[in-house]
């Protein structure tokens, strides 16, 4: 259903006159100039640095955008989906607020790489929108968002792009300092958040660093603006209380009056947080070796879709019925040891790098008291690299790269058998510069076994992925160019085996052993140009997949529960990212910001209609004030209508979001000390996200004030 007129004209009558001529937001690039002395803000007025290991500055990578320093630490969350939502085509998924995995270019799960120093974060959070991301946004250095065709480099499912998470639990250098220390505390106001992190890095001789950090954050159920339920979930309980009142079944029928009522806080929403590690590196004039260790524990609540209850069966009891079970709430905890090492080399190569780690995860789903499911998953990444020495512009790094996954759930919904999956991947990436012309070129074999022994199914898929890139710079400010893959994607354990209730999502699942390996072509264009008081971008881009991959609501029911199915079928998306930054003025030491986003994604299935969870048109635009000791800024954020809907998906209502925000360095731009004061969804308007699998019963949360205070000595 549409706002009103009314609200619309409203909405984008305020838009205009917060954001001028610009309809949208850019805030990595309005950060662009922070000042240099904070040591942990990694913008620079060049542009950004990218730090996966084998592509660091390689050009190919052309939609890349960061979150750090002040930022992030303005907008961090429970779940690293929900910090990066302002990014050009980001979005989350909005599980719950301790379940939220980044959404790019409107691809999600399996196509989307969530790293953490360009290694998996090793849980299982691809594989469900239930699963939490075991990585903690607070005690993160910056965030990398990767988009584009080389991102098959990190995988051949990388297609969507990649979220690559930094943090310092390994070293990069030694500190001149006697200690470093890092620092962040927040309290926000919709959910009575209450976190803190902190890290220390000590070096023990002029060679060796010792690293230690851990985090908490414990929220209470989410408060919203309005009404829980959407409008139509809503009628759908007021008719049904109806109903049972008509046959006399008071007491149903006032529950169901009370849920189609409910307003101001999202029953089993809370979270409580807590992780903590350590890393030892030596870092010398010939190469650097590192390990640490860390621990990730969460616990949080999952919102109840309305009518979808479900039971076992029947219990023994005095009435010898069947006995609804309680909340769900998921626990879970990861045991990981991260390895990163670097070797220089003389002649043609510059140097080797590895990067190796291991986890222990598991997670279990529970019922009111009971425990439901657990799930567990043992893993192991590596990747080495041979990095080439630039020669005549000549310049790339040519590796290999292991995954082991060993898999399995155990109790009543265990909907997908043990497993195992392996796979080794061989990859270059090459880069010449001629002049005023960068040709650029990669390539991927990837070989993958999924197998259960449970199920007497073995498969085995071979998939090869390619990528080529044209750039022209005409002047040092304009680049324009074009780039150009074929990847493909073996399928997940999930999606081949899975087959039953999973309560968490409140879904029956079914997958399909016999899919073949997904294949794409795709393609992006892009101009960008950048002085230090502009930067614009505009980016292009489209896939065609041959046996995509997807799961779809049947409009069926199993065990009381609606039956979601995973199918191939031909697929196309295609949509544009836009972003600027304009310094449009100066007066004394501040300048003044205009900056904007703008992302759109058409998603298609041949003969089926649209792909289900597609963001919508989205626009964010801001104003902002910069000092070395001051900044204030205000945005709009507007999301229009979702109505290109897959079957038995709702429509998504749009809805506008306005935010303003204030940080300062009391003790000056080099002391280490900011405070950020910030207020969202100033307007308390209930937000649907459209990617969201729980969006018709946990909205977005309402109006939200914070407080940050951060330290770095």
């Amino acid at each position: 259903m549409r706002r009103t007129l009314l609200t619309v004209t409203s909405s984008l009558s305020l838009a205009t006159a917060l954001l001028a001529p610009l309809p949208a937001l850019a805030q990595q690039a309005a950060q662009a100039e922070e000042t240099a002395q904070e040591d942990d803000d990694f913008h620079k007025s060049g542009g950004i640095i990218v730090t996966a290991p084998f592509v660091r500055d390689l050009s190919i990578l052309a939609g890349t955008s960061e979150l750090s320093g002040d930022t992030l630490a303005r907008e961090a969350r429970a779940q690293i989906g929900d910090a990066l939502t302002k990014l050009p085509g980001v979005s989350a998924t909005s599980f719950s607020p301790g379940a939220s995995r980044p959404v790019l270019r409107g691809f999600q799960g399996e196509r989307i790489r969530v790293l953490t120093d360009g290694i998996g974060t090793i849980d299982v959070s691809n594989t469900s929108p239930d699963h939490g991301v075991t990585v903690e946004p607070i005690i993160l250095d910056r965030v990398e968002v990767l988009r584009g065709p080389a991102v098959l480099l990190f995988g051949g499912q990388a297609v969507g792009g990649a979220v690559n998470a930094i943090d310092k639990r390994i070293p990069r250098e030694v500190p001149e300092e006697p200690f470093h220390l890092d620092a962040l505390a927040t309290y926000g106001s919709a959910a009575d958040e209450r976190s803190i992190g902190a890290s220390l890095d000590v070096p023990l001789t002029s060679k060796l660093v010792l690293h230690l950090d851990g985090s908490y954050r414990k929220s209470d159920d989410l408060r919203v603006g309005g009404f829980v339920l959407s409008p139509g979930l809503r009628a759908e309980q007021l008719e049904e209380a109806a109903e049972e009142r008509a046959e006399g079944n008071r007491e149903e029928a006032a529950e169901a009056e009370e849920l189609a009522g409910l307003r101001g806080r999202i029953p089993n929403t809370g979270t409580e947080t807590y992780s903590f590690g350590a890393g030892l590196a030596y870092i010398g004039e010939g190469g650097s070796f590192g390990i640490s260790g860390s621990y990730y524990n969460s616990l949080y609540g999952v919102p109840e879709r309305p009518g979808a209850g479900h039971h076992h069966g029947e219990e023994e009891g005095e009435a010898g019925g069947e006995e609804e079970e309680g909340p769900v709430t998921i626990g879970l905890d990861q045991f990981k040891v991260d390895f990163r090492g670097q070797v220089d080399l003389p002649g043609f190569f510059e140097a080797l790098r590895l990067r190796a780690a291991y986890a222990d995860f598991k997670q279990t789903e529970f019922e009111g008291d009971e425990v439901g499911t657990v799930f567990r998953n043992n893993g192991i990444e590596s990747r080495l690299e041979l990095v080439q020495r630039e020669r005549g512009g000549w310049r790339g790094a040519t590796g290999v790269q292991y995954v082991h996954r060993d898999f399995s759930a155990i109790g009543a919904e265990a909907f997908v058998p043990p497993n195992t999956t392996d796979q080794v991947g061989i990859f270059t990436l090459q880069e010449v510069r001629l002049g005023k012309i960068e040709l650029e070129g990669a390539g991927r074999f990837d070989r993958v076994v999924v197998k259960s022994q449970d199920v007497g199914v073995e498969r085995r898929f071979n998939s090869y992925s390619f990528a080529a890139g044209l750039a022209y710079l005409p002047t040092d400010q304009l680049r324009i160019g074009v780039n150009l893959n074929r990847a493909q994607r073996a399928p997940a354990a999930e999606e081949l085996f899975s087959n039953g209730p999973h309560i968490a999502t409140q879904a029956f699942e079914i997958g399909n052993p016999n899919f073949t390996t997904e294949k794409s072509w795709g393609g992006e264009a892009y101009i960008r140009y950048s002085t230090p008081d502009v930067n614009l971008s505009l980016t292009g881009f489209y896939n065609r997949f041959d046996d995509f991959i997807i799961d779809v609501p049947t409009g069926l029911e199993e065990d009381d529960l609606p039956v979601f199915q995973f199918i191939q079928n031909d697929a196309k998306y295609y949509g544009i990212e836009a972003e600027a930054s304009v310094v449009f003025a100066r007066a004394g030491s501040f300048k003044f910001i205009a900056d904007g986003v703008a992302d759109y994604v058409h998603a298609s299935l041949d003969g089926l209609g649209p792909v289900p969870r597609i963001p919508p048109l989205r626009l964010l635009g801001g104003l902002e004030a910069q000092s070395d000791v001051l900044n204030l800024r205000a945005e709009v954020e507007w999301f229009d209508d979702q109505e290109r809907n897959a079957n038995f998906e709702t429509p998504t209502e749009g809805f506008t979001l306005v935010n303003a925000s204030a940080s300062w360095k009391p003790f000056g731009a080099s002391r280490g000390v900011t405070l950020i004061a910030s207020a969202n969804n100033i307007f308390d308007v209930i937000g649907r996200r459209a990617a969201s699998f729980t969006k018709d019963f946990a909205p977005l949360g309402g109006r939200d004030f914070r407080i940050s205070a951060r330290f770095s000595f």
